[in-house]
């Protein structure tokens, strides 16, 4: 993040733990202006969860588009290898889902993938021609 001095480890652990808080939580403006401050928008937890996979879960349509517009990568798979697509069809976020299709989101990628979830939850139209 862009200040007067570098911040300190503790710092910058507050920083992205407030970053995933919000993400989880929706509060777009909040985590936007640290991506615009310079967070790097997929900043990750120890589980490797980046913001995108935490608002795709929960079901943020309007973070998961700004975190996108910011280019956030929609294929960034955690320490699970669990892609956001596939979290946000296992939670039934359709339009989550849509927006990360739209964005090119890889519906092979991950275990289990957005394709095989799609297909678990009979969600497959979701998915596009």
């Amino acid at each position: 993040m862009t200040q007067d001095r570098p911040l300190t480890p503790d710092e910058t652990a507050r920083v992205v733990e407030l970053a995933h808080h919000f993400a989880r939580e929706g509060m777009t403006d909040e985590l936007t202006g640290f991506v615009d401050h310079g967070l790097p928008a997929d900043v990750p937890d120890p589980d490797g969860n980046t913001p995108l996979m935490l608002a795709a879960y929960h079901g943020h349509a309007a973070t998961v588009a700004a975190l996108l517009a910011r280019g956030a990568d929609p294929d960034a798979r955690n320490h699970r290898d669990q892609s956001p697509v596939a979290g946000a069809l296992f939670k039934g976020e359709d339009d989550v889902v849509r927006l990360l299709v739209g964005a090119g989101a890889d519906l092979d990628a991950g275990t289990p993938s957005g394709r095989a979830t799609a297909a678990m939850f009979d969600r497959l139209e979701l998915l596009g021609p």
